[in-house]
């Protein structure tokens, strides 16, 4: 599977500073149309809030099949993995289906440019990892675990997948313009920190 550069944390920083000021299953069904931006979702936005929604809707597309990983019974998960999993599902779809639609509102490709294939963005190959993505190879080994080792796996992974997440949001609320994606990056925060904390209390238990 092509998955997007680990560097849309520096992604989102470069873009605000060029441009401050400018102003699910991971496929929805086709019989169901992507939610219509709000007003707020149309007021005024810049490259801080194009970047995030390019990029945050890569990283829960990553989510949701390690969140699919947990809810298969080949992977003999445990009930409280399974409940995570989810829970993950439910919030995330909604998520890229308002991201998308943002983006569409504003006139701006879904993919960040240069990333249409899932490539590194030019002078980012240092910076990999600092979104929490796996690579292919990571996706491809928890997925062959199974039962309390997928368990510990997956939620090890997941944390390190939410705390990108976080640092995400919270670099868009500190250089992000539009009120919607304000709101959905404060949303991400909470939601995501406390099934952070969540699957900390489970891998110590």
């Amino acid at each position: 599977m092509n998955t997007p550069s680990r560097s849309i944390l520096v992604a989102l920083s470069a873009g605000t500073l060029v441009l401050a000021a400018c102003g699910s299953a991971s496929e929805a069904d086709s019989s169901t149309p992507l939610p219509v931006a709000t007003d707020a979702g149309t007021a005024t936005f810049n490259d801080a809030d194009v970047l995030f929604a390019q990029g945050m809707v890569p990283h829960h597309r990553e989510a949701i099949s390690m969140a699919d990983m947990a809810l298969a019974p080949d992977a003999q998960a445990n009930a409280e993995i399974v409940a995570l999993a989810t829970q993950i599902k439910g919030a995330q779809d909604p998520e890229i289906a308002q991201m998308t639609a943002l983006l569409q509102s504003w006139g701006q490709p879904l993919d960040m440019p240069g990333m249409e294939n899932g490539e590194t963005m030019e002078g980012m190959e240092d910076m990999e990892g600092m979104d929490g993505m796996m690579s292919a190879e990571e996706m491809a080994a928890l997925g062959a675990l199974t039962g309390a080792e997928f368990d510990t796996a997956w939620a090890n992974a997941m944390i390190v997948h939410h705390e990108g997440a976080v640092s995400m949001a919270q670099t868009v609320k500190a250089s992000g313009a539009n009120p919607e994606v304000l709101a959905l990056a404060e949303a991400i925060i909470t939601g995501q920190q406390a099934e952070i904390n969540q699957m900390r209390t489970l891998l110590g238990s």
